[in-house]
């Protein structure tokens, strides 16, 4: 089922920007207040020249209109707009927060950008992802991703009520749940073929992805290499608040906690 990109997106950098973080798959829940805090915390001291948040900023989103009255959205896009006022933010929709638009990302001050995108920073070529399109053998939520992808079904779905929307997505979510605890779960992984396909159409030497939460470094031959992004929970022990920062140097792991 895997469709590589007619074209791929690309930023390239200004020569200004010494350093950028990656980051992806922080769940943000307003009864998670601990991971709520850190990437507070991140927001507000980080000295990157600009932020790419590679999907699943937040654990559901159940459309731009749920931060227009107070409470946790609306709080999560007041931090974004401060942050925003300070440095670039992009954001890639995840497999949680796809019904992100331009609404919110207007509200934010944040550039919403294309799975997969290329980065060109300091001459270098890297390719972002969030990392689901490409788990071929995940081909249940494969076919759920191309449903809830279709801007028909998403116009459809934002016409509902709002309180309607969200207990959808706590459905959704717990079905989630359940699927992951069947021991006939399928723990599907990035397909290597299949990144290295998109690498060379890029022509980037990296792929930078989350989604899988298995941070970890995978050679995938002729120089080829995909680096994986940690989720966050500052509850875990031991915490998990970690960022890919890229720079002239490389690519380097900073853990927040």
């Amino acid at each position: 089922m895997n469709v590589a990109p007619s074209a791929f997106a690309e930023i390239v950098a200004p020569a200004s920007w010494r350093t950028v973080d990656l980051l992806s798959d922080l769940h943000l829940q307003a009864s998670e207040a601990a991971t709520v805090a850190a990437w507070q915390g991140y927001l507000e001291t980080t000295p990157a020249d600009a932020v790419f948040i590679l999907g699943d900023l937040f654990e559901v989103w159940p459309g731009d209109d749920a931060a227009d009255a107070p409470g946790f959205e609306a709080d999560c896009a007041a931090l974004l707009h401060r942050a925003a006022a300070r440095r670039p933010i992009f954001f890639m929709h995840g497999n949680r927060d796809f019904l992100v638009g331009p609404a919110f990302a207007a509200r934010c001050g944040m550039t919403l950008i294309d799975d997969p995108t290329v980065l060109v920073l300091h001459d270098v070529r890297w390719l972002l992802s969030h990392g689901d399109a490409l788990c071929l053998e995940d081909t249940e939520y494969l076919q759920f991703r191309a449903q809830v992808r279709e801007p028909a079904w998403q116009q459809a779905l934002l016409a509902r009520p709002l309180e309607e929307r969200r207990a959808l997505a706590r459905s959704v979510r717990a079905r989630s749940e359940d699927r992951k605890r069947s021991p006939d779960a399928v723990w599907a992984d990035v397909d290597a073929a299949a990144a290295r396909d998109w690498l060379r159409q890029a022509g980037a030497d990296t792929l930078v992805h989350g989604h899988t939460h298995r941070p970890a470094i995978h050679a995938l031959g002729d120089g080829l290499r995909r680096i994986v992004l940690s989720d966050w929970d500052a509850d875990a022990d031991p915490p998990r608040a970690q960022l890919l920062c890229l720079s002239a140097t490389g690519a380097r792991r900073v853990d927040l906690r």
